[in-house]
């Protein structure tokens, strides 16, 4: 055996000992196929509480479609990923679709109750203005009636009183003529009696 090769046999060794233990510390990069970054968007869909119950038709789809393209042949490969992708982008669009539906529903649902509460302050401020109207109606027609049983009175106060002047008036009237008479009746018996004195001297030659 030759010993000037020995140095260098030694050297080969060495050079790959040191290049098998940096192959070892260096760290073996992670591959994900494209099935699993797929499969990681729906989990993500399923994960979040607010997209619970909406698109799944969509996302059963798009689940059967990463299935199919996990099992899918080399020459499949392309058109099952093209499939799954267009589907789990369509489930995708569906759930925030119906998010945003939800949310205008909500939406329509508050504008709706606002609606109807304004709708009700306002009925009740209509009523309580009717309540008012109705109010005052009725103390001007008691006002009204007042015055005019008032004016009734009055007038009936007015009538008795000038009935009570006409009938005062009249006894006076009817004491004026009974005097009146009387004292015609007085001067007419006067003149007889005078008229009888002056027959009896006519009578009497003394």
């Amino acid at each position: 055996m030759n010993t000037r090769h020995v140095p260098t046999a030694w050297a080969i060794a060495l050079l790959l000992a040191s290049g098998i233990a940096g192959a070892q510390q260096r760290p073996v990069p992670v591959v994900v196929d494209d099935a699993s970054l797929l499969s990681q968007r729906l989990q993500a869909l399923d994960a979040d509480m607010n997209l619970a119950g909406v698109a799944a038709y969509e996302r059963l789809r798009a689940q059967q479609a990463v299935q199919a393209l996990s099992v899918a042949r080399s020459q499949q490969r392309a058109d099952a990923l093209a499939l799954a992708e267009r589907r789990v982008e369509i489930a995708e669009t569906a759930s925030r679709t119906a998010l945003d539906q939800r949310e205008i529903e909500r939406l329509d649902r508050t504008r709706s109750e606002l609606l109807l509460e304004a709708t009700r302050q306002e009925a009740a401020r209509a009523r309580a203005e009717a309540e008012r109207l109705r109010l005052e109606a009725r103390m001007q027609a008691e006002e009204t009636q007042r015055l005019r049983e008032a004016a009734e009175a009055e007038a009936l106060a007015r009538q008795e009183a000038e009935d009570l002047i006409d009938s005062v008036g009249g006894a006076e009237a009817e004491r004026l003529r009974a005097a009146r008479a009387r004292e015609a009746e007085l001067a007419r018996q006067e003149a007889e009696l005078l008229r009888q004195q002056e027959r009896s001297k006519s009578r009497d030659p003394r």
